[in-house]
């Protein structure tokens, strides 16, 4: 660290890395010293720092972080660079393609004491923050049920891994974090219609510790773009849409439905509708001050390595249901406080 801030640098100029390389340039005691990328920035992404072709190149500048935003395959090496040279890190997700890569790079990260964490980003859109709030401020009284939906086009960026790593990752990450709950067991189904070897839709059913219900639909191969969650309970319902950053809260009613065919239908009654004013933030600049504040030791709000490495194991376990056409039964030794989002 200098006078002038942190040095951080960036590993991958990809359509990811483009973003991150944007925000750093622009980040408060932040400076972006070099990013790597072996093919160059053909499209004048690097916002003026070094263009390398390596990451000992990079380490070679002194840095105190960098954003591992490289193709999932390479996370591990990456990472395993980094933490060798006592540099923090921020590695996109998932955190590995494996989980045995990302149990090494928690044990990479952890056994130098470095600040290192997954670019989980929905834990940073304004809708589902202040929808965990909630959650936390006991506003839906016992939660029920967690449903999830992630559907659109294939994105041609993505190579190296199927729909269950890629998009279903994001969900199974922002369910354990929104509820504090765990996955204690998961079944799943996938198919195949894009032409490509890995799963490009899966639907899953789960439970966590607390006995919450979940359901993820996440597919490739809609042509409408959905980002949808909604958490059921006690009191009643809200529904985050994490494209517009908008949550809505449907409440039970407090007056009895008086027509005895409907309330025997419905179950509850329809209440107020409420839909919040937030303030909405760019995700992607939340979670960069987020990381920055952390590896300067002001804050611990990131998603850490070991809880990456638990939604890894969940993404593992869906492949696994999705294989065997049974239920998997995740072992419960990781959901200490570290490993349940918090």
């Amino acid at each position: 660290m200098t006078a002038t801030g942190l040095r951080a640098g960036l590993v991958g100029l990809g359509s990811m890395g483009r973003h991150h390389a944007r925000v750093l340039a622009g980040l408060d005691n932040v400076t972006l010293v070099g990013v790597v990328d072996p093919m160059g920035d053909k499209n004048g992404w690097a916002q003026g720092a070094p263009v390398l072709s390596t990451v000992e190149e990079l380490i070679g500048l002194g840095v105190d972080y960098a954003v591992v935003a490289c193709p999932t395959a390479l996370h591990e090496e990456v990472g395993l660079k980094l933490a060798d040279a006592g540099i923090c890190a921020l590695v996109e997700k998932p955190l590995a393609d494996t989980v045995e890569g990302a149990r090494r790079l928690v044990e990479a990260f952890e056994s130098r004491g470095l600040v290192a964490g997954v670019g989980h980003i929905e834990r940073c859109n304004p809708a589902l923050r202040s929808l965990r709030a909630r959650l936390e401020a006991g506003e839906l009284g016992d939660v029920y049920q967690v449903v999830t939906r992630r559907q659109g086009p294939f994105p041609h960026r993505i190579a190296d891994v199927g729909v269950v790593k890629d998009l279903a990752t994001h969900d199974i990450d922002l369910t354990g974090w929104v509820t504090g709950e765990a996955y204690t067991s998961i079944a799943a189904r996938t198919v195949s219609k894009s032409g490509r070897p890995h799963e490009d839709m899966v639907s899953a059913v789960g439970q966590l510790t607390g006995g919450t219900m979940v359901n993820h639909l996440v597919n490739w191969l809609s042509p409408l773009k959905e980002r949808f969650t909604s958490v059921t309970g006690e009191r009643g319902c809200f529904v985050a849409d994490t494209l517009t950053a908008d949550l809505t809260f449907h409440s039970n009613a407090a007056v009895t439905t008086e027509w005895e065919a409907l309330r025997a239908f419905r179950g509850v009654s329809e209440g107020d509708m409420i839909r919040y004013a937030i303030p909405k933030r760019e995700p992607l600049l939340v979670e960069h001050e987020l990381f920055r504040d952390a590896v300067l030791g002001k804050t611990d709000d990131i998603c850490t390595l070991r809880q990456g490495l638990r939604t890894v194991e969940v993404a593992a376990a869906v492949l696994e249901s999705a294989s065997t056409g049974r239920a998997v039964f995740l072992d419960d030794r990781e959901t200490s406080p570290e490993g349940v989002a918090s």
